[in-house]
């Protein structure tokens, strides 16, 4: 099976589409664009032959494939999600294509020196050979997770035009602001009816994930006292420079740049400060719930220290749970792993199974009462200018895909 033509055919009109989601709004979705990716995805769905397609009022999309079976079979579900990371401008997305990689330097922008190779990306060393998308320099890609949503929608067109496959009853579904930790926070799990389901959101081809970090996003606000720098002794509590101690303070060996695997970390994102008043946030991941918690006391007793330090400002802290690591259920339900390995494996690759660094929304999904482990897409580097993805492991993706399918209805 070929899918590539329509795979780039559609990541390229939805990584063109702003849905770059906002981790400080107050709404859901918490941007208004998502929405229009979300519209074009429910005429889509309609185009190609889905039943029950909607368009619910927070944002979700959903459709289904009827069943090519007789007898009960378990309802399984697809899910991708429509929203890219606020850590890179996802405006005005211009993907091109490197085809055919013979290995060596892919020149993604010679205007910004960014290049990509297996020096920089060793992940891409499995690709030679294959048609690589990425970005122009200007922006991230989107395929983090629009990667997802081209795989899901092509094997589903596919699945709907060969009704002689058999199938049980599939659902679809599409969901705003993973990235900021809320994707599936409204999600009528009952309504969609699955009884498991798999997130294509995963990086280079053979990857399946059945674990995640558990997660909690940090906030930290300090109220500092200004007065004059030239009467400031012992009256001055500059909160921009209290932010700053307090980011250096965190060890060096606890961060996502020196950690790897299942070592955990916590990554302070963004400060905003002045004098008067500073606030930083960011997050805090590990797989194992006591070593996150560890992290969070170890960061409270920096927080401690920093208040005796600056007695005049006043430092607060606070952790929001976001997700929670998918295994502890996942591993209840056997099957669910079992036909995905066997799916990868008909697809003609080793499935190499790992956890992930980060989260997915398989993962509250899962506690949910929906297993949801998560399939590979093909790409890496996702959140950033380097970001790239295979067009042969996306056609891989959907490989997969009508695989399991066809695996449940056994």
């Amino acid at each position: 099976m070929n899918f590539k033509a329509s795979l780039y055919k559609r990541l390229e009109k939805y990584c063109r589409i702003d849905t770059q989601s906002d981790e400080n709004s107050q709404t859901f979705p918490s941007t208004k664009k998502q929405l229009a990716l979300a519209k074009l995805l429910t005429a889509e769905l309609k185009t190609i032959g889905a039943k029950a397609v909607q368009l619910d009022k927070y944002g979700y999309v959903t459709a289904e494939i009827p069943s090519t079976v007789k007898g009960k079979k378990p309802v399984i579900g697809f899910l991708a999600h429509m929203d890219t990371s606020p850590a890179a401008s996802g405006k005005g997305v211009r993907p091109q294509v490197h085809k055919a990689w013979k290995g060596g330097d892919i020149v993604i922008s010679r205007k910004h020196g960014l290049t990509l190779n297996t020096r920089n990306c060793p992940e891409l060393a499995g690709c030679k050979g294959e048609d690589i998308v990425t970005a122009s320099g200007d922006t991230l890609l989107g395929a983090d997770n629009k990667a997802g949503l081209a795989i899901i929608m092509t094997a589903a067109e596919y699945l709907l035009k060969h009704k002689e496959i058999p199938h049980g009853t599939l659902k679809i579904g599409f969901t705003p602001d993973e990235e900021v930790g809320q994707g599936v926070k409204f999600f009528n799990i009952k309504a969609f009816g699955a009884h498991f389901a798999y997130t294509f959101d995963g990086d280079v081809a053979g990857a399946i994930e059945e674990e995640n970090f558990n997660a909690d996003g940090i906030k930290i606000t300090i109220a500092g006292k200004s007065v004059h720098p030239g009467t400031a002794k012992n009256a001055m509590a500059n909160a921009a420079r209290i932010a700053a101690d307090i980011v250096a303070a965190w060890p060096e060996n606890m961060l996502p740049e020196t950690t790897e695997n299942r070592e955990g970390f916590i990554m302070l994102t963004d400060i905003a400060a002045g004098i008067e008043k500073a606030e930083v946030s960011g997050i805090v991941r590990e797989h194992d719930p006591k070593k996150l918690k560890a992290m969070e006391k170890h960061l409270e007793a920096i927080i401690a220290a920093k208040r005796l330090k600056y007695p005049l400002a006043k430092i607060e802290l606070a952790f929001r749970e976001q997700y929670r690591n998918m295994k502890e259920v996942i591993v209840r339900y056997p099957e669910v792993m079992g036909k995905l390995t066997a799916a990868v494996r008909q697809a003609g690759l080793t499935p190499h199974v790992k956890p992930v660094r980060g989260g997915t929304d398989g993962a509250r999904l899962s506690f949910m009462g929906l297993p949801t482990p998560n399939v590979f897409t093909g790409g890496y580097n996702y959140h950033g200018r380097y970001e790239w993805v295979s067009l042969d492991g996306m056609n891989k993706s959907a490989e997969v895909l009508i695989n399991l399918a066809q695996k449940w209805a056994e």
